[in-house]
């Protein structure tokens, strides 16, 4: 079993930056994909930004040029640099992984970022 603990979420202008942190405990595990995924009332979940183990990224269209992700992989950690954040941005984010092997998948339980005009 794997937990995922996020944090460094918050209220931030338009414009503004944050980081989100995510950091996964466990026991035996070996982690594929780290990522983060958002959540927005009324709106389909989109799948921001992903790190593999091999350190191959991925952005949605929409966080391209302004949002990075990174790891550290010996502490289990996953970052998401925010920046000239939107109000579109305003959502739920979920840190997510994948795991080596049988590819089981795990999921935070969210923080709540918000960007007000």
């Amino acid at each position: 079993q794997v937990q995922l603990v996020e944090s460094g979420g918050g209220l931030v202008q338009v414009g503004g930056s944050l980081r989100l942190s995510c950091v996964a405990s466990g026991s035996g595990f070996s982690i594929y994909v780290m990522g983060w995924y958002r959540q927005a009332p009324g709106i389909q979940r989109e799948l921001v930004a992903s790190i593999t183990s091999d350190g191959t990224r991925d952005y949605a269209d929409s966080v391209k040029g302004r949002f990075t992700i990174s790891r550290e992989y010996a502490k289990n950690t996953v970052y998401l640099q925010m920046n000239s954040l939107k109000p579109e941005d305003t959502a739920v984010y979920y840190c997510t992984a994948v795991l080596h092997g049988g590819g089981d998948q795990y999921r935070g339980q969210g923080t709540q970022v918000t960007v007000s005009s």
